[in-house]
């Protein structure tokens, strides 16, 4: 049986916090979500895909959660402390100021760690502040029941399996299933929550003020020298920077894996069924990411995911789906199973609430593409891949060579069976194009004169069939004539030149049908069913590939202009989520791997063609 509810907030609280009103904090193993409000409502541990501590984001009652405000707060202002992933919480009330700072220390990157760690540090920075402290976790998604043991000055939270140990430096008083305190600061005192994982090798223990000091400074310096390898000066730097600490946050340091987001069952629609769990690695996104982060001057990251793809992924172990699977586990697992969680409501009501994604064994063509582009843009920036790495690439080239014209699902996901897709067919062409340029620049052995052959093979095709004369642009799929976002990635990944006459009249038609003041959505699914109900919003990654496009084409003012308005969609934080609403609420998992990677590469070049 599900465990019991957390306690039902006042009648005048709302019960959800918007997904846009969450900043994030995280270890390079998992991540915590913490509102505006001051409370954890979405925390896994100790990884990204563990089941839920905190889960109240998915169900007010159910899901559990840390609440550490001040009371009668009239209002709270959140900041990163600057140039980090430290997270500080303003309460201001009528007699005061306080704040909450709330970090998980990053400890070992290079291997596993065996503390995982969540701080909350709490001051009053002004006058004197009441706060209210209350930590409901409900393990394994709000199903497991738990115990509460008090062990002196530390109460642990027990569950079959799992455990977790709390310790604060003020009075704890148990309430059922639930650790609660109130207390007052004065202007200059400060008191220090922390929660870890118990177990094992691991005991609990205290956190002192002094500790707590020391891990809030260690931390800190981590998240500075980690950011002080970044290249970029350009206009938007701030904005940058914050991307490329989210996407820090979304690697797993024990295996490199990246994530695609941190949650689950986000929904794109409020009410609405598009709900998926996005906490594992998609080939294709964390491709993207490493080249991202290699543009910026991170290469480390790049080092670590091609290790991933090195120990983890061998060209043999897919399914019947082809060499690859889209997506693997944060440790390179192959079962992803997908199953709905009955008992939680959804964010805002919006079921079902899903774990595992049954997308894992489609076949979507796009990813061999994105992958061999990273290993080139690798081997081309940051150092030479090995002759094992090569034999691998060689192995996936040769499966696209022969496999590259069947239909498939495409980059969307879509869940209304397989077509020839445009987008599918251009990566495939991409793949080949940049094994071949790996090859000549290495002098690599491969069969250079098939690969050549295929790639013109494949372009021809694009150019006969994937073209509308009806709609005078490149389109979805063979033979149709629906519009499709993803073809922006043309002129991107340079099969066809940013001023070509048919690439001009193809972006001329996505923004008549896709572009919405700016957004883009990445296709309309009322005239390309994808097999789910219900609309959908702005697709994020879409509106920064339209930039890149109009930046790449000359339009430099359209671009400039596009690009500034959707910055103004970022949260207070400047973090994004997959997609956008029709009222500009931030819709989707959060914060999107996929945005965040894409702002970078807009940015960056935008701001060369600028000059």
């Amino acid at each position: 049986m599900p465990d019991t509810p957390s306690r039902r907030p006042e009648p005048d609280t709302p019960r959800y916090v918007p997904i846009a009103d969450h900043g994030l904090i995280g270890d390079l193993r998992s991540v915590a979500l913490i509102g505006t409000n001051g409370i954890v409502d979405w925390y896994c541990s100790p990884s990204f895909d563990d089941p839920s501590v905190f889960a109240a984001v998915l169900d007010a009652e159910r899901g559990g959660s840390f609440e550490l405000a001040a009371v009668d707060a009239a209002r709270t202002k959140q900041f990163y402390f600057p140039d980090t992933n430290v997270l500080i919480t303003r309460f201001f009330s009528e007699d005061g100021v306080g704040e909450v700072q709330d970090f998980m220390p990053v400890t070992g990157e290079g291997g596993e760690a065996d503390r995982h760690r969540l701080i909350r540090r709490v001051l009053c920075v002004r006058g004197t502040v009441p706060f209210r402290a209350r930590v409901a976790p409900r393990f394994n998604y709000g199903a497991d029941p738990h115990t509460v043991r008090p062990e002196g000055q530390v109460v642990v939270f027990e569950s079959a399996g799992h455990a977790l140990a709390l310790t604060a430096t003020v009075p704890l008083e148990c309430a059922g299933p639930d650790v609660k305190t109130d207390f007052k600061l004065a202007e200059g005192e400060s008191a220090v929550f922390a929660l870890d994982q118990v177990g094992g090798a691991v005991a609990p223990r205290r956190c002192a003020h002094a500790e707590a000091e020391e891990q809030f400074a260690a931390t800190v310096a981590y998240w500075r020298k980690w950011l002080s390898q970044s290249r970029y000066r350009g206009r938007w730097r701030e904005m940058v920077h914050r991307s490329a600490l989210t996407l820090k946050l979304l690697t797993y340091a024990p295996t490199g894996a990246i994530v695609a987001a941190p949650t689950t069952s986000l929904p794109e629609r409020l009410g609405g069924e598009r709900n998926w769990d996005y906490r594992y690695v998609w080939v294709r996104d964390a491709a993207f990411a490493v080249y991202a982060l290699l543009r910026l001057g991170f290469s480390g990251e790049a080092e670590a995911f091609m290790r991933f793809l090195t120990r983890h992924i061998s060209p043999g172990d897919g399914s019947g789906a082809g060499p690859l699977q889209i997506m693997y586990g944060i440790d390179g697992r192959t079962e992803l199973p997908e199953r709905e969680l009955a008992h939680l409501e959804g964010h805002q009501g919006s079921a079902p609430v899903r774990i595992g994604n049954a997308a894992v064994d489609q076949l979507q063509l796009d990813i061999y593409g994105a992958l061999v582009d990273s290993v080139y843009l690798y081997d081309k920036w940051a150092q030479p891949i090995s002759s094992g790495q090569w034999d691998d690439v060689s192995a996936l080239v040769e499966w696209v060579c022969e496999n590259w014209d069947q239909p498939d699902e495409g980059v969307w996901e879509t869940r209304g069976g397989r077509k020839n897709f445009l987008y599918s067919r251009l990566m495939c062409w991409v793949a080949i194009e940049r094994a071949i340029r790996l090859a000549n620049r290495r002098g690599l052995p491969a069969e250079l004169l098939r690969w050549r052959q295929t790639r013109d093979a494949i372009y021809r095709r694009i150019m006969d069939r994937g073209w509308s004369d009806r709609r005078q642009a490149f389109v979805q799929y063979e033979g149709g004539d629906v519009l499709d976002a993803a073809v922006l990635m043309m002129p991107l990944a340079k099969f066809i030149a940013p001023t070509d006459p048919k690439w001009l009249s193809t972006l001329d038609a996505l923004t008549e049908d896709l572009v919405s003041d700016s957004l883009v959505y990445r296709y309309d699914p009322r005239t390309s069913p994808d097999g789910l109900s219900g609309d959908e919003g702005t697709f994020s990654i879409c509106t920064f590939w339209y930039v890149e496009a109009l930046t790449r084409a000359g339009r430099l003012d359209e671009a400039r202009l596009a690009f500034e308005k959707m910055l103004t969609y970022a949260n207070h934080l400047g973090l994004f989520a997959e997609e956008i609403g029709r009222t500009g609420e931030q819709q989707g998992n959060f914060p999107q791997a996929f945005t965040h990677l894409s702002l970078i590469s807009a940015a960056y070049n935008l701001d060369r063609a600028l000059g």
